[in-house]
């Protein structure tokens, strides 16, 4: 008998459909909510499916990144060492996101969430980047301050500080 029965395994070469799987999938451990973990992440992403559940496991995709998901107890839970980067090209891209994720969980700073499950993700605008990386080292000082006093981002805001305008 396999071990591995029942639970949907990635590889890194092409699988019975002829589609490439990615060479590293992220393994989510939850205490008996798996499938309650794949509905709610996969009702929160507009490119998402599920695309297995047993009564052990499930495994679905989030935005083209397959997840896996086990119901493997209590003896291990989440922390914020390991995050999930959310990039969202707008401030409703960036609300929505916050919203949804954060729904029965913890709003931190910096763009930083703790979902309902204990997992963490960072919201962040790719204009956030930008700005941080800035040749002008005052402009981008000015954006992580404004940063560092945000708990979800503000786009305005963080263009604000990157202008100089108070």
């Amino acid at each position: 008998m396999r071990l591995t029965k029942g639970l949907d395994f990635p590889a890194r070469w092409p699988n019975q459909m002829g589609h490439t799987m990615h060479k590293i999938t992220p393994f989510l451990w939850f205490d008996g909510k798996a499938e309650e973990a794949a509905r709610f992440y996969t009702s929160i992403f507009k490119n998402s499916k599920i695309e297995s559940i047993t009564g052990m496991s499930a495994t679905f995709q989030l935005e083209g990144q397959k997840f896996m998901a086990l119901n493997g107890g209590p003896q291990f839970t989440f922390s914020p060492a390991i995050s999930f980067f959310v990039n969202c090209e707008t401030q409703a891209e960036v609300n929505e996101m916050w919203e949804k994720l954060s729904t029965g969980g913890e709003k931190g700073q910096c763009g930083w969430l703790k979902d309902k499950f204990g997992v963490s993700w960072q919201i962040i605008p790719s204009v956030l980047g930008e700005m941080l990386q800035d040749e002008d080292d005052e402009k981008s000082e000015r954006v992580m301050q404004a940063m560092l006093q945000m708990g979800k981002i503000d786009i305005a805001g963080l263009r604000q500080a990157y202008e100089g305008i108070q």
